[in-house]
């Protein structure tokens, strides 16, 4: 497995977890703010908001991905593009456009510019 791969989903995580906890942190601040004086009700700490969040994502959404899964979802729009255009191609144009995916998904970003380059 190429190790920028491994790079890109370690900073994707950490990103994705700082972003959770930041919103963790507004979502305690506004009920803090707000709930204790209208509703009467306790204040929260910063983890039982993060707690909040991740029922409310259980309840509202599923346990699936953070997502909105009420409209045509956009993986399956792209696959959907994808099969049309391969319909209307003629049999050497589909291996000519598989052929060069393939090249292009071989190798790493670093590797790739390299061989576009090269031509």
């Amino acid at each position: 497995m190429k190790t920028w791969w491994i790079k890109k989903a370690i900073a994707f995580t950490a990103l994705a977890i700082a972003v959770i906890l930041a919103i963790g942190g507004i979502v305690m601040l506004l009920w803090n703010a707000i709930v204790p004086d209208v509703f009467g009700g306790s204040t929260l700490s910063y983890w039982q908001s993060v707690g909040l969040l991740l029922l409310t994502q259980i309840l509202f959404r599923g346990i699936g991905r953070w997502h909105d899964h009420r409209h045509y979802g956009g993986h399956v729009r792209w696959k959907h593009k994808l099969e049309e255009k391969l319909a209307s191609m003629s049999p050497e144009e589909r291996e000519q456009f598989k052929a060069e995916w393939k090249r292009r998904c071989e190798c790493g970003p670093e590797e790739h510019n390299q061989t576009s380059q090269q031509s």
